[in-house]
This record gives structure tokens, sequence and C-alpha cells, in this order.
């Protein structure tokens, strides 16, 4: 994808459970992370949360795309911790385990199913 760096990968389960892609250039407003869902042939929905706001372990049976829109949120895996800021993206593969806090000034994350 042209405008993304910075790859975080993460192992879990002996293949790639979680990776961040760094914003290049600042921040993605709402408009072009949705057309960047689009184009991948993915129907996003849009949340946030209060700051500090903590998600309890979980996991998924699908495979999630989300970016961050605004503020941050930082995902805990079993093997680290990816920090999140607006336009960044994570994928997260199915059935890995993961947290999340939010930061400071609370977060709002757009994200679909693969």
């Amino acid at each position: 994808m042209g405008g993304w760096h910075s790859f975080v990968p993460t192992d879990e389960g002996g293949g790639l459970g979680a990776r961040v892609e760094k914003a290049n250039g600042g921040p993605t407003g709402p408009e072009e992370i949705k057309a960047k869902f689009e184009q991948e042939g993915l129907r996003p929905h849009t949340w946030g949360n209060d700051p500090g706001y903590e998600y309890e372990w979980h996991s998924h049976s699908y495979h999630k795309v989300l970016y961050c829109v605004s503020g941050s949120i930082v995902f805990h895996t079993h093997e680290q911790d990816l920090e999140l800021e607006p336009g960044d993206r994570m994928e997260i593969e199915p059935g890995v385990e993961h947290g999340a806090t939010v930061g400071p000034d609370g977060v709002e994350c757009m994200e679909a199913a693969r």
C-alpha cells in the first residue's frame, strides 16, 4: 500500500498474529479510511471509547482490520503491545488473544471483518 510503512509483527501460534502499519505523513481522515476499506471490499463500522477504557482479553473468529481515526489505543497481545495513533492500521488474525487500553484523549476507530 502506498503511504504506509513500519510493519510491527507479532508471532502468535507460529504465524503472523497481529501487525500494525504506521501512517506515513500524518493522520488520515475518516473519509479516506472508509475509502481504503471499500477498496478492499470491506464494510467498516465506527466505535469509540473514553480515556483509559480497558478491553479484557478476548479473541475473534474473524480477521480483524482496524484503523485508528482519532485519539490513541494500545492493543496488547501475549507477545507485545501495539500502539495506534490517527491513521495507523492494525490487523489481527482469527483466534489471537488480545486486550486494549484507550489512550488519554479517548479513541475513535473504524474496523471491519475480513
